[in-house]
């Protein structure tokens, strides 16, 4: 299947033919639909023409059920198996076997172990020191920490960026001065000009001897690079490149769950991470839905170690070597007269983070707002528990505004985060659509006193499904930019409480419909 697209070589964009689904993605999709439904069709098969296997069908649906009920899982997502499980019962109940977990096969957990065993560091005189000057967000950082397995850090500057120019401009000169190694794993990284100004500088030092390994993530990036892309990053220019979770044609939901993290390592020294993916239109160059609004944070300092460890778990998931010597990567050293405190977390589904990380960390932080809490993202789609506690924190008179986009990028996830509006605004939230186009910034404000900013939309699949990451931040100036920066957004934003939402009988039906089935998305 052959699409034409926009590539920028020898500084302009030319029209080039690629393959829009390279044919290994074809096989694999069409290998996983085949195995679906052989499944489903053996066991349907069997219950007709086999004496009393619809006994046994009975028996292991109540025992799913029970599964289900006493499942970690949120309230929301078991309704909804519950229910696709009572309307198509044989079919549901494949489907949930099928689809419902992932499970880390045993050769990966050695490795997994190995990663994890390669770095500790002791943070209790920085808690110690957190308590001191604020015990609410000294038990904020706790919860983060033993929900996330991340570590709390003192001595790290950081800088923020407002959109993806400055922050590519600040990617390219730290490239420039890196001396031994750099990492880099992007949901997305499409053929362009910002991957090209990258490109050009990795090959640079890769000749120059320095140590260049690449995680991106093999369906983000299914429609944006040639299929054996990874193949070519190889063999072209040497890099220790892998794909985040390939897809096999396997019928299991380890296809469901991405890596959608951002994060780059340059020496162990400076880490990047935020909402921007390695593309053309992160950085406005390729403008198709007007003004794209996103933001990014860079770390200097003891906390990038953090980032090393998520990139490092991440990359040896997914690579058939083995991991060795790997402490020699964790040098991060401390930036003096930084007075702040920095918390590098990882997000993501079970069985690797037995609960809701990014959830339960957004849900302390509207708990112990006082003044307001600021919020971007481009999706708005919420669990009855979040929703309850940013209604809640409304209605303790603290400010909570959330900003989204105006231009969707998926017009079907754009109605669904509509729907919300309604009794969000009733519940006092202001909600407001940021008009020059897409917003895909993911930031949480509480206060001038405490952020988080990473990889986390306020949707099922962030929440639940993907591998994420973020920092978590208090006391630092950064916040006060971030702060500045949120006002200025809103500026250009349009007020939605004052907009009457109206729906009628279809849109209200439709709206039922797409929350009931919102996490299974």
């Amino acid at each position: 299947m052959k699409k034409n697209i926009k590539v920028y070589e020898n500084g302009q964009y030319i029209e080039k033919q690629i393959n829009y689904i390279p044919l290994r993605y074809i096989l694999a999709i069409l290998i996983t639909f085949l195995e679906v439904c052989s499944i489903i069709g053996a066991v349907v098969a069997l219950a007709i023409f086999v004496p009393y296997f619809y006994i046994a069908i009975a028996i292991t649906q109540v025992v799913s059920v029970v599964i289900i009920v006493v499942s970690k899982r949120t309230p929301d997502y078991k309704l909804t198996w519950l229910f696709f499980m009572t309307m198509l019962p044989v079919v549901g109940l494949m489907l949930f076997f099928i689809f419902q977990n992932r499970k880390i096969p045993k050769k990966y957990v050695k490795k997994l172990e190995c990663v994890e065993n390669s770095y500790e560091y002791n943070h209790s005189e920085n808690f110690y020191e957190l308590k001191k000057l604020n015990t609410y967000m000294a038990s904020q950082a706790k919860s983060l920490c033993a929900n996330s397995g991340g570590y709390l850090y003192q001595n790290t500057k950081l800088t923020y960026y407002p959109v993806g120019e400055k922050l590519q401009e600040a990617m390219l000169f730290d490239l420039k001065n890196a001396k031994k190694f750099i990492f880099l794993e992007y949901f997305i990284i499409e053929q362009g000009q910002f991957w090209d100004s990258l490109l050009n500088i990795l090959v640079q030092k890769q000749s120059q001897g320095v140590e260049v390994k690449i995680v991106y993530d093999d369906i983000g990036c299914m429609g944006t690079l040639p299929g054996n892309y990874f193949k070519t990053l190889r063999k072209n220019y040497g890099f220790d490149v892998v794909l985040f979770s390939k897809l096999k044609g396997q019928a299991d939901g380890e296809f469901n769950n991405r890596s959608h993290r951002k994060i780059m390592v340059l020496d162990g020294q400076v880490g990047f991470t935020g909402g921007v993916n390695i593309a053309d239109e992160y950085i406005n160059q390729n403008p198709r839905l007007g003004h794209w609004k996103d933001t990014a944070i860079r770390l200097e300092g003891e906390a990038v170690n953090g980032l090393t460890k998520l990139f490092l778990t991440d990359f040896y998931i997914n690579s058939k070597t083995q991991p060795q010597d790997l402490e020699k990567y964790y040098i991060a050293q401390k930036v003096e007269d930084v007075n702040n405190f920095v918390v590098p977390f990882g997000a993501g589904p079970l069985p690797l983070y037995q609960n809701n990380v990014a959830k339960i960390a957004i849900m302390h932080l509207l708990n112990h707002s006082q003044n307001y809490v600021y919020i971007t993202s481009p999706y708005l789609i919420i669990d009855d528990e979040l929703m309850s506690a940013i209604k809640n924190t409304a209605m303790r008179g603290v400010d909570v505004t959330i900003i989204v986009p105006h231009i969707p990028d998926k017009k079907f996830v754009f109605a669904m985060t509509k729907s919300y509006y309604k009794e969000l605004i009733k519940f006092g939230v202001k909600v407001y659509e940021y008009t020059p186009g897409f917003i895909h910034a993911k930031s949480y404000i509480a206060d001038d006193k405490t952020a988080i900013i990473g990889t986390i939309n306020l949707d099922y699949r962030s929440l639940s499904h993907h591998f994420e990451n973020g920092v978590w931040i208090y006391n630092d100036r950064c916040i006060i930019d971030m702060k500045n920066d949120f006002e200025q957004t809103l500026e250009k934003s349009q007020y939605m409480n004052n907009v009457k939402h109206k729906q009628g009988v279809f849109s209200k039906l439709f709206n039922t419909i797409i929350k009931l089935f919102a996490p299974l998305l």
